[in-house]
């Protein structure tokens, strides 16, 4: 069964008691770092504690102002291997305050991209607290690694020898086959001297060097 360690300063937010609906255990803390821990053992028998920081609209701009969410995001981020932020309500939070609507997106992409951490948006306390249940629920599930690239037939010899080919400096798709065209094998590439490679259109002497360089540097 998932746990949900709560600050104590969210007791008047209204989300302790609906966490319990959703058959959670609840605990009450005094936390330094995150609003909420999700803990959680795994059918694996591993523990994972995803650190939460969860404002509303108007605290979120209020923490820009006074830099605020750059403390507590960094904690969050040393502290979790998975931090998530929540951002609080259903207003349109380029109007709440006389903030230029730049700020806050460059806030949101720093959040994102810099911090590397999710942001997730619910409407209430009681989204809230159903967003936090769906996440504990979902950790206890075994992890699957899944593919982001579609399957692919099995490369042939030929393309194998031209993709090996272009991780060499400067090498793109046509430099790489002409190359190939030129020495025949990968082995005879490897074995040219500078002077031989320079034989092959499109490579001088700069880019000679920096592939012998290349192949003869050793490994450490």
């Amino acid at each position: 069964m998932s746990k949900i360690i709560v600050d104590h300063r969210e007791r008047s937010s209204g989300i302790i008691p609906e966490l319990a609906k959703h058959d959670l255990e609840v605990e009450v803390q005094q936390l330094v770092t995150a609003d909420f821990i999700v803990q959680t053992i795994d059918s694996n028998g591993v523990i994972h504690n995803v650190g939460v920081e969860k404002k509303t609209q108007t605290d979120f701009l209020n923490s820009i102002i006074d830099k605020r969410i750059i403390t507590q995001l960094v904690m969050l981020k040393e502290n979790f291997s998975v931090p998530l932020l929540i951002i609080e309500g259903e207003d349109n939070i380029y109007q709440l305050r006389n903030f230029h609507p730049n700020a806050i997106r460059g806030m949101l992409a720093a959040i994102a991209i810099d911090f590397q951490i999710p942001i997730l948006h619910t409407k209430n306390f009681r989204d809230t607290a159903s967003l936090l249940a769906i996440i504990a629920k979902r950790l206890e599930k075994p992890s699957r690694v899944m593919s982001l690239f579609a399957k692919r037939k099995s490369l042939t010899k030929k393309q194998q020898q031209e993709y090996f080919m272009e991780a060499l400096p400067s090498v793109g798709p046509t430099l790489a086959k002409n190359l190939l065209n030129k020495f025949k094998s990968i082995k005879n590439i490897m074995n040219a001297t500078e002077e031989e490679l320079q034989e092959v259109d499109k490579i001088g002497k700069k880019k000679a060097k920096e592939i012998k360089e290349l192949i003869e540097h050793i490994y450490d």
